[in-house]
Protein backbone atom coordinates (compact mmCIF):
# COMPACT_ATOMS: atom_id res chain seq x y z
CA UNK A 1 0.00 0.00 0.00
CA UNK A 2 1.46 3.38 -1.15
CA UNK A 3 1.52 6.33 1.66
CA UNK A 4 -0.83 9.01 0.54
CA UNK A 5 1.46 11.75 2.06
CA UNK A 6 4.30 10.48 0.04
CA UNK A 7 4.86 11.60 -3.69
CA UNK A 8 4.84 9.10 -6.34
CA UNK A 9 6.54 8.99 -10.02
CA UNK A 10 6.57 6.79 -12.26
CA UNK A 11 9.50 4.18 -12.56
CA UNK A 12 10.29 2.94 -16.05
CA UNK A 13 12.19 -0.14 -14.60
CA UNK A 14 9.26 -1.04 -12.15
CA UNK A 15 6.44 -0.46 -14.90
CA UNK A 16 4.82 1.48 -11.56
CA UNK A 17 4.36 4.29 -9.58
CA UNK A 18 6.90 4.13 -6.55
CA UNK A 19 6.97 6.38 -3.44
CA UNK A 20 9.34 9.12 -3.21
CA UNK A 21 11.36 8.35 -0.48
CA UNK A 22 14.77 10.67 1.12
CA UNK A 23 17.45 9.11 1.74
CA UNK A 24 18.94 8.11 5.39
CA UNK A 25 20.43 11.82 5.70
CA UNK A 26 16.44 12.90 4.45
CA UNK A 27 17.75 14.50 0.61
CA UNK A 28 15.98 13.78 -2.41
CA UNK A 29 18.98 13.01 -4.93
CA UNK A 30 18.20 13.24 -8.18
CA UNK A 31 20.64 12.67 -11.55
CA UNK A 32 19.52 13.67 -14.66
CA UNK A 33 21.42 13.74 -18.06
CA UNK A 34 22.30 16.71 -19.41
CA UNK A 35 23.56 18.08 -23.08
CA UNK A 36 26.61 16.75 -24.92
CA UNK A 37 27.48 20.46 -25.47
CA UNK A 38 28.62 20.39 -28.95
CA UNK A 39 25.76 22.84 -30.57
CA UNK A 40 22.89 25.29 -28.99
CA UNK A 41 20.28 23.31 -27.50
CA UNK A 42 17.00 23.13 -29.31
CA UNK A 43 13.44 23.17 -27.73
CA UNK A 44 13.38 19.72 -27.04
CA UNK A 45 16.89 19.39 -24.93
CA UNK A 46 14.87 22.10 -22.82
CA UNK A 47 12.37 19.76 -21.73
CA UNK A 48 13.89 17.88 -19.44
CA UNK A 49 16.01 21.24 -17.66
CA UNK A 50 12.27 22.61 -16.99
CA UNK A 51 10.64 19.31 -15.78
CA UNK A 52 13.11 18.23 -13.35
CA UNK A 53 14.02 22.01 -12.09
CA UNK A 54 10.47 22.45 -12.14
CA UNK A 55 10.00 18.52 -9.83
CA UNK A 56 12.98 20.53 -7.73
CA UNK A 57 10.98 23.29 -7.20
CA UNK A 58 7.41 21.06 -6.21
CA UNK A 59 9.36 19.18 -3.89
CA UNK A 60 11.24 21.63 -1.58
CA UNK A 61 8.11 23.70 -1.88
CA UNK A 62 6.55 20.34 -0.03
CA UNK A 63 9.25 20.86 2.62
CA UNK A 64 12.08 18.13 0.95
CA UNK A 65 15.44 18.81 0.69
CA UNK A 66 16.58 18.02 -3.00
CA UNK A 67 19.99 17.71 -4.41
CA UNK A 68 19.58 17.68 -7.88
CA UNK A 69 22.88 16.72 -10.22
CA UNK A 70 22.66 17.27 -14.53
CA UNK A 71 25.64 16.28 -16.02
CA UNK A 72 26.78 18.45 -19.06
CA UNK A 73 29.23 16.28 -21.80
CA UNK A 74 32.26 17.98 -22.66
CA UNK A 75 33.90 15.12 -24.39
CA UNK A 76 32.36 13.37 -27.96
CA UNK A 77 32.53 12.67 -30.66
CA UNK A 78 30.32 14.82 -31.70
CA UNK A 79 31.97 17.96 -30.24
CA UNK A 80 35.41 16.46 -32.13
CA UNK A 81 34.01 17.29 -35.44
CA UNK A 82 31.87 20.39 -34.67
CA UNK A 83 35.18 21.76 -33.45
CA UNK A 84 36.92 20.98 -35.96
CA UNK A 85 34.50 21.96 -38.99
CA UNK A 86 34.92 25.58 -36.76
CA UNK A 87 38.30 25.69 -37.10
CA UNK A 88 38.77 25.45 -33.03
CA UNK A 89 40.09 23.56 -30.26
CA UNK A 90 37.65 20.89 -28.84
CA UNK A 91 37.86 22.09 -25.50
CA UNK A 92 37.50 25.79 -26.57
CA UNK A 93 34.57 24.90 -28.35
CA UNK A 94 32.92 22.24 -25.70
CA UNK A 95 33.44 25.31 -23.21
CA UNK A 96 31.76 27.94 -25.60
CA UNK A 97 28.89 25.63 -26.07
CA UNK A 98 28.12 24.89 -22.45
CA UNK A 99 28.32 28.62 -21.70
CA UNK A 100 25.46 28.80 -24.11
CA UNK A 101 23.79 26.51 -22.89
CA UNK A 102 23.88 28.02 -18.82
CA UNK A 103 23.13 31.19 -21.01
CA UNK A 104 20.02 29.83 -22.47
CA UNK A 105 19.04 28.06 -19.87
CA UNK A 106 19.09 30.78 -17.40
CA UNK A 107 16.80 33.00 -19.13
CA UNK A 108 14.19 30.47 -18.14
CA UNK A 109 14.17 32.43 -14.94
CA UNK A 110 14.10 28.33 -13.22
CA UNK A 111 17.34 28.29 -10.88
CA UNK A 112 20.15 26.19 -11.73
CA UNK A 113 20.64 22.30 -10.49
CA UNK A 114 22.82 22.10 -7.33
CA UNK A 115 25.91 20.77 -9.50
CA UNK A 116 26.75 20.84 -12.70
CA UNK A 117 29.48 18.50 -13.49
CA UNK A 118 31.51 17.89 -16.40
CA UNK A 119 33.47 14.67 -17.68
CA UNK A 120 36.90 17.07 -17.98
CA UNK A 121 36.55 17.76 -14.47
CA UNK A 122 35.41 13.95 -13.48
CA UNK A 123 38.04 12.44 -15.37
CA UNK A 124 40.10 11.50 -12.39
CA UNK A 125 36.67 9.67 -10.65
CA UNK A 126 35.74 8.01 -14.50
CA UNK A 127 39.35 6.31 -14.55
CA UNK A 128 38.89 5.21 -10.92
CA UNK A 129 35.73 3.42 -11.64
CA UNK A 130 36.94 2.07 -14.73
CA UNK A 131 39.98 0.59 -13.20
CA UNK A 132 37.47 -0.76 -10.02
CA UNK A 133 35.54 -2.56 -13.29
CA UNK A 134 38.83 -4.22 -15.02
CA UNK A 135 39.74 -5.25 -11.23
CA UNK A 136 36.22 -7.17 -10.62
CA UNK A 137 36.24 -9.04 -13.98
CA UNK A 138 33.70 -6.84 -15.67
CA UNK A 139 35.75 -4.93 -17.67
CA UNK A 140 38.95 -5.44 -20.34
CA UNK A 141 41.41 -3.75 -21.90
CA UNK A 142 41.78 -4.77 -25.63
CA UNK A 143 44.65 -2.37 -27.70
CA UNK A 144 44.35 0.38 -25.71
CA UNK A 145 40.76 0.60 -25.06
CA UNK A 146 38.31 -1.13 -22.35
CA UNK A 147 35.06 -3.05 -22.45
CA UNK A 148 32.48 -4.01 -20.42
CA UNK A 149 31.43 -7.29 -20.25
CA UNK A 150 27.52 -7.01 -20.82
CA UNK A 151 27.06 -10.73 -20.72
CA UNK A 152 28.79 -11.07 -17.03
CA UNK A 153 25.84 -8.42 -15.91
CA UNK A 154 22.71 -11.00 -15.21
CA UNK A 155 19.88 -7.84 -15.07
CA UNK A 156 21.18 -6.34 -18.06
CA UNK A 157 18.42 -5.34 -20.14
CA UNK A 158 15.51 -4.94 -17.10
CA UNK A 159 15.37 -1.25 -17.67
CA UNK A 160 14.30 -1.43 -21.66
CA UNK A 161 12.60 -5.03 -21.50
CA UNK A 162 14.94 -6.33 -24.17
CA UNK A 163 16.20 -9.68 -23.66
CA UNK A 164 20.37 -10.21 -24.15
CA UNK A 165 19.53 -13.01 -27.04
CA UNK A 166 17.85 -10.68 -29.23
CA UNK A 167 19.58 -7.70 -28.97
CA UNK A 168 22.18 -6.98 -31.53
CA UNK A 169 25.47 -4.63 -31.49
CA UNK A 170 25.59 -0.72 -31.72
CA UNK A 171 28.89 -0.60 -32.20
CA UNK A 172 31.75 -2.09 -34.84
CA UNK A 173 32.92 -5.38 -33.05
CA UNK A 174 36.80 -4.14 -33.35
CA UNK A 175 38.88 -6.20 -30.48
CA UNK A 176 35.65 -6.43 -28.42
CA UNK A 177 35.27 -10.52 -26.73
CA UNK A 178 31.40 -10.19 -27.80
CA UNK A 179 29.40 -7.62 -29.94
CA UNK A 180 27.67 -6.47 -27.23
CA UNK A 181 30.34 -5.51 -25.14
CA UNK A 182 30.64 -1.31 -24.85
CA UNK A 183 33.19 1.10 -24.65
CA UNK A 184 34.34 2.55 -21.21
CA UNK A 185 37.42 4.17 -22.53
CA UNK A 186 38.85 4.92 -26.13
CA UNK A 187 41.96 5.08 -27.15
CA UNK A 188 42.95 8.26 -28.65
CA UNK A 189 42.33 8.36 -33.07
CA UNK A 190 43.73 9.81 -35.30
CA UNK A 191 42.18 13.63 -35.85
CA UNK A 192 41.22 14.07 -32.41
CA UNK A 193 43.09 17.43 -30.76
CA UNK A 194 42.39 15.91 -27.16
CA UNK A 195 43.14 13.00 -25.09
CA UNK A 196 44.17 12.41 -21.55
CA UNK A 197 46.46 9.92 -20.07
CA UNK A 198 45.17 6.57 -18.39
CA UNK A 199 46.63 3.25 -17.20
CA UNK A 200 45.34 2.15 -20.84
CA UNK A 201 46.83 4.71 -22.96
CA UNK A 202 46.00 8.23 -24.10
CA UNK A 203 41.84 8.97 -25.10
CA UNK A 204 38.96 9.73 -23.41
CA UNK A 205 36.21 7.84 -21.81
CA UNK A 206 32.92 5.84 -23.29
CA UNK A 207 29.80 8.13 -23.56
CA UNK A 208 28.39 6.09 -20.78
CA UNK A 209 30.66 5.26 -18.13
CA UNK A 210 30.62 9.55 -17.36
CA UNK A 211 27.45 9.44 -15.92
CA UNK A 212 28.17 6.84 -13.31
CA UNK A 213 31.07 8.14 -11.99
CA UNK A 214 29.43 11.79 -12.20
CA UNK A 215 26.26 10.77 -10.20
CA UNK A 216 27.90 8.57 -7.64
CA UNK A 217 31.01 11.59 -7.10
CA UNK A 218 27.60 13.52 -6.79
CA UNK A 219 25.28 11.63 -4.37
CA UNK A 220 26.68 8.38 -3.27
CA UNK A 221 24.94 5.02 -4.16
CA UNK A 222 21.34 4.25 -4.27
CA UNK A 223 20.06 7.66 -4.36
CA UNK A 224 16.53 8.59 -5.00
CA UNK A 225 15.85 9.37 -8.91
CA UNK A 226 17.83 9.14 -12.20
CA UNK A 227 15.87 11.16 -15.00
CA UNK A 228 16.50 12.03 -18.35
CA UNK A 229 14.69 11.74 -21.85
CA UNK A 230 13.13 8.38 -23.27
CA UNK A 231 15.70 8.27 -25.79
CA UNK A 232 18.20 7.68 -23.11
CA UNK A 233 16.54 4.12 -21.72
CA UNK A 234 18.96 1.70 -23.97
CA UNK A 235 21.43 1.56 -24.23
CA UNK A 236 22.69 5.00 -22.26
CA UNK A 237 20.68 4.09 -18.68
CA UNK A 238 21.03 0.12 -19.25
CA UNK A 239 24.46 0.69 -18.98
CA UNK A 240 24.73 3.07 -16.58
CA UNK A 241 23.29 0.31 -14.31
CA UNK A 242 25.49 -2.16 -15.47
CA UNK A 243 28.35 -0.37 -14.99
CA UNK A 244 27.57 0.87 -11.79
CA UNK A 245 26.36 -1.98 -10.05
CA UNK A 246 28.93 -4.15 -11.26
CA UNK A 247 31.52 -1.86 -9.43
CA UNK A 248 29.98 -2.77 -6.13
CA UNK A 249 27.12 -0.08 -5.66
CA UNK A 250 23.92 -2.42 -4.49
CA UNK A 251 21.25 -0.41 -6.58
CA UNK A 252 22.61 3.05 -8.50
CA UNK A 253 19.07 4.75 -8.42
CA UNK A 254 15.56 3.70 -6.58
CA UNK A 255 12.95 5.03 -9.05
CA UNK A 256 14.18 5.67 -13.12
CA UNK A 257 12.26 8.97 -14.57
CA UNK A 258 12.22 9.57 -18.35
CA UNK A 259 10.87 12.53 -20.44
CA UNK A 260 9.00 11.65 -23.37
CA UNK A 261 10.48 13.64 -26.94
CA UNK A 262 9.34 17.09 -28.34
CA UNK A 263 7.68 15.80 -31.74
CA UNK A 264 8.10 18.19 -34.95
CA UNK A 265 5.64 17.29 -37.53
CA UNK A 266 5.36 13.92 -36.36
CA UNK A 267 8.99 12.90 -36.12
CA UNK A 268 10.28 12.99 -32.95
CA UNK A 269 12.89 16.69 -32.75
CA UNK A 270 16.95 15.79 -33.19
CA UNK A 271 19.68 17.49 -34.42
CA UNK A 272 20.25 14.62 -36.50
CA UNK A 273 16.64 15.01 -38.43
CA UNK A 274 17.73 18.14 -39.04
CA UNK A 275 14.18 19.27 -37.43
CA UNK A 276 15.55 21.75 -35.13
CA UNK A 277 14.70 25.00 -33.09
CA UNK A 278 16.91 26.40 -30.72
CA UNK A 279 15.73 27.64 -27.14
CA UNK A 280 17.35 30.26 -27.71
CA UNK A 281 15.44 31.24 -31.11
CA UNK A 282 12.17 29.93 -29.04
CA UNK A 283 12.89 32.39 -26.08
CA UNK A 284 13.73 35.71 -28.67
CA UNK A 285 10.18 34.90 -29.89
CA UNK A 286 8.00 33.81 -26.61
CA UNK A 287 8.65 34.66 -23.19
CA UNK A 288 10.02 32.24 -20.72
CA UNK A 289 6.78 31.83 -19.10
CA UNK A 290 4.90 30.81 -22.34
CA UNK A 291 8.28 27.99 -22.69
CA UNK A 292 7.24 26.61 -19.22
CA UNK A 293 3.71 26.71 -19.81
CA UNK A 294 4.03 24.76 -23.04
CA UNK A 295 6.07 22.01 -21.36
CA UNK A 296 3.88 21.80 -18.27
CA UNK A 297 0.34 21.82 -19.74
CA UNK A 298 1.44 18.27 -20.94
CA UNK A 299 2.22 15.53 -19.03
CA UNK A 300 6.22 15.05 -18.68
CA UNK A 301 5.68 11.39 -19.94
CA UNK A 302 3.33 12.23 -23.20
CA UNK A 303 4.86 12.93 -26.73
CA UNK A 304 4.77 16.74 -26.92
CA UNK A 305 4.10 18.49 -30.32
CA UNK A 306 5.80 21.71 -30.91
CA UNK A 307 3.99 24.06 -33.23
CA UNK A 308 2.83 27.69 -33.09
CA UNK A 309 -0.35 26.77 -32.50
CA UNK A 310 0.95 24.51 -28.99
CA UNK A 311 2.91 27.64 -28.77
CA UNK A 312 -0.31 30.25 -28.68
CA UNK A 313 -2.53 28.03 -26.17
CA UNK A 314 0.41 28.32 -23.66
CA UNK A 315 0.91 31.96 -24.44
CA UNK A 316 -3.43 31.80 -23.82
CA UNK A 317 -2.54 30.20 -20.64
CA UNK A 318 -0.33 32.56 -19.47
CA UNK A 319 -2.38 36.01 -20.30
CA UNK A 320 -5.78 33.90 -18.73
CA UNK A 321 -3.14 33.90 -15.27
CA UNK A 322 -2.37 37.09 -16.08
CA UNK A 323 -5.53 38.99 -16.58
CA UNK A 324 -7.09 37.09 -13.28
CA UNK A 325 -4.39 39.17 -10.97
CA UNK A 326 -4.97 42.37 -12.72
CA UNK A 327 -8.35 41.62 -11.95
CA UNK A 328 -7.62 41.24 -8.67
CA UNK A 329 -5.56 44.37 -8.62
CA UNK A 330 -7.90 46.58 -10.14
CA UNK A 331 -10.97 44.70 -7.96
CA UNK A 332 -13.79 47.18 -5.94
CA UNK A 333 -13.11 45.95 -2.34
CA UNK A 334 -15.09 46.65 0.80
CA UNK A 335 -17.73 43.45 0.50
CA UNK A 336 -18.33 40.89 2.87
CA UNK A 337 -15.81 37.52 3.40
CA UNK A 338 -16.78 35.00 1.05
CA UNK A 339 -17.37 31.81 2.61
CA UNK A 340 -17.45 29.88 -1.21
CA UNK A 341 -14.26 31.58 -1.90
CA UNK A 342 -12.23 30.68 0.59
CA UNK A 343 -13.57 27.53 -0.22
CA UNK A 344 -12.24 27.45 -3.50
CA UNK A 345 -8.68 28.56 -2.89
CA UNK A 346 -8.10 25.53 -0.33
CA UNK A 347 -9.54 23.02 -2.52
CA UNK A 348 -7.65 24.53 -5.34
CA UNK A 349 -4.30 24.18 -3.25
CA UNK A 350 -4.88 20.79 -1.92
CA UNK A 351 -5.90 19.55 -5.69
CA UNK A 352 -2.81 21.29 -7.29
CA UNK A 353 -0.17 18.94 -4.54
CA UNK A 354 -2.30 15.82 -4.85
CA UNK A 355 -1.86 16.08 -9.13
CA UNK A 356 1.67 16.60 -8.65
CA UNK A 357 2.13 13.79 -5.65
CA UNK A 358 0.78 11.75 -8.51
CA UNK A 359 3.68 10.71 -10.72
CA UNK A 360 4.26 15.10 -11.61
CA UNK A 361 0.38 15.70 -13.09
CA UNK A 362 1.52 19.22 -14.19
CA UNK A 363 -1.75 19.37 -16.51
CA UNK A 364 -4.25 18.33 -13.31
CA UNK A 365 -2.24 21.06 -11.21
CA UNK A 366 -2.59 23.36 -14.05
CA UNK A 367 -6.75 22.34 -14.29
CA UNK A 368 -7.06 23.05 -10.42
CA UNK A 369 -5.33 26.80 -10.63
CA UNK A 370 -8.03 27.17 -13.77
CA UNK A 371 -11.00 26.02 -11.35
CA UNK A 372 -9.86 28.72 -8.93
CA UNK A 373 -9.70 31.31 -11.94
CA UNK A 374 -13.16 30.74 -13.02
CA UNK A 375 -14.51 30.74 -9.30
CA UNK A 376 -12.87 33.76 -8.18
CA UNK A 377 -13.88 35.63 -11.82
CA UNK A 378 -16.80 35.02 -11.36
CA UNK A 379 -17.20 36.01 -7.45
CA UNK A 380 -15.40 39.24 -9.07
CA UNK A 381 -18.15 39.75 -11.52
CA UNK A 382 -20.68 39.86 -8.96
CA UNK A 383 -19.45 42.55 -6.75
CA UNK A 384 -16.76 44.08 -4.06
CA UNK A 385 -15.04 41.85 -2.62
CA UNK A 386 -13.44 42.24 1.17
CA UNK A 387 -9.86 43.51 0.42
CA UNK A 388 -8.11 41.24 3.14
CA UNK A 389 -9.87 37.92 1.49
CA UNK A 390 -8.74 39.62 -2.36
CA UNK A 391 -5.14 39.82 -1.66
CA UNK A 392 -4.72 35.99 0.77
CA UNK A 393 -6.19 34.53 -2.63
CA UNK A 394 -3.77 36.79 -4.67
CA UNK A 395 -0.96 35.64 -2.29
CA UNK A 396 -1.50 31.84 -2.84
CA UNK A 397 -2.12 31.91 -6.86
CA UNK A 398 0.98 33.88 -7.08
CA UNK A 399 2.70 31.16 -4.54
CA UNK A 400 1.25 28.27 -7.18
CA UNK A 401 2.42 29.93 -10.44
CA UNK A 402 5.54 31.09 -8.87
CA UNK A 403 6.12 26.77 -7.86
CA UNK A 404 5.94 26.47 -11.72
CA UNK A 405 8.17 29.19 -12.59
CA UNK A 406 5.35 31.61 -13.40
CA UNK A 407 5.55 34.33 -10.55
CA UNK A 408 6.69 36.73 -13.58
CA UNK A 409 3.15 36.65 -14.31
CA UNK A 410 2.32 38.46 -11.54
CA UNK A 411 4.83 41.31 -12.53
CA UNK A 412 2.86 43.88 -13.87
CA UNK A 413 3.85 44.98 -17.70
CA UNK A 414 4.04 48.50 -19.27
CA UNK A 415 1.99 47.24 -22.41
CA UNK A 416 0.65 50.87 -22.98
CA UNK A 417 0.90 52.93 -25.90
CA UNK A 418 2.74 56.16 -26.07
CA UNK A 419 -0.22 58.00 -26.94
CA UNK A 420 -2.17 56.70 -24.16
CA UNK A 421 0.68 56.92 -21.80
CA UNK A 422 0.59 60.58 -22.76
CA UNK A 423 -2.64 60.95 -22.05
CA UNK A 424 -3.27 59.47 -18.79
CA UNK A 425 0.09 62.15 -17.68
CA UNK A 426 -2.36 64.71 -18.63
CA UNK A 427 -5.31 63.51 -17.14
CA UNK A 428 -3.58 63.62 -14.14
CA UNK A 429 -1.94 67.08 -14.54
CA UNK A 430 -6.14 68.16 -14.93
CA UNK A 431 -7.31 65.97 -12.15
CA UNK A 432 -4.36 68.12 -9.72
CA UNK A 433 -5.06 71.05 -11.23
CA UNK A 434 -9.10 70.35 -10.21
CA UNK A 435 -10.41 70.53 -14.02
CA UNK A 436 -12.37 67.37 -13.99
CA UNK A 437 -14.26 68.19 -17.09
CA UNK A 438 -11.44 68.02 -19.00
CA UNK A 439 -9.73 64.79 -17.50
CA UNK A 440 -13.23 63.21 -18.38
CA UNK A 441 -12.42 64.27 -21.93
CA UNK A 442 -9.51 62.48 -21.53
CA UNK A 443 -10.38 59.45 -20.03
CA UNK A 444 -13.07 59.14 -22.80
CA UNK A 445 -10.26 58.96 -25.40
CA UNK A 446 -8.44 56.85 -23.55
CA UNK A 447 -11.24 54.59 -23.45
CA UNK A 448 -11.54 54.75 -27.09
CA UNK A 449 -8.31 53.54 -27.58
CA UNK A 450 -9.16 50.58 -25.40
CA UNK A 451 -7.66 50.84 -22.57
CA UNK A 452 -9.73 51.24 -18.40
CA UNK A 453 -8.53 54.18 -16.14
CA UNK A 454 -8.41 52.73 -12.57
CA UNK A 455 -7.76 55.67 -10.33
CA UNK A 456 -6.11 54.63 -6.66
CA UNK A 457 -5.28 56.73 -3.97
CA UNK A 458 -1.93 56.17 -5.41
CA UNK A 459 -3.27 57.60 -8.48
CA UNK A 460 -4.02 55.84 -11.96
CA UNK A 461 -3.37 53.24 -13.73
CA UNK A 462 -4.58 52.01 -16.86
CA UNK A 463 -5.20 48.52 -18.33
CA UNK A 464 -6.60 46.92 -21.63
CA UNK A 465 -9.71 46.36 -21.79
CA UNK A 466 -11.74 43.28 -22.25
CA UNK A 467 -9.69 41.46 -19.91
Amino acid sequence: MTDPDVPRLYSTLTRRNESLVPGPDGTIGIYVCGPTVYAPIHIGNARPFVVFMVLKRYLERRGARVRLVSNLTDVNDKIFAAAAAAGVASTEWAERMAAGYVEDTDRLGLGRPDAEPTVVASMASIIALIERLIESGAAYVADGDVYFRVRRFTRYGALSGQRIDEMHASEDTGPKEDALDFALWKARKAGEDAAWDSPWGPGRPGWHIECSAMACDQLGCDFQVHGGGIDLVFPHHENEIAQTESSGCHRMAGIWVHNEMLEFAGDKMSKSLGNVTTLREVLERWPQEVVIAFFLTSHYRSRLPFSEDRMAEAEAVCERFRNTIRSIDRAATGGSHDVALSRATRMAQGLVFAALDDDFGTPGAFAAMFDLVRELNARLAAGPVDAAQLQEVRVRLVDLLDMFGLGGLATPVDETPREVAERVAEREAARAARDFGRADVLRAEIEAMGFEVVDTAEGSSVYPRGD
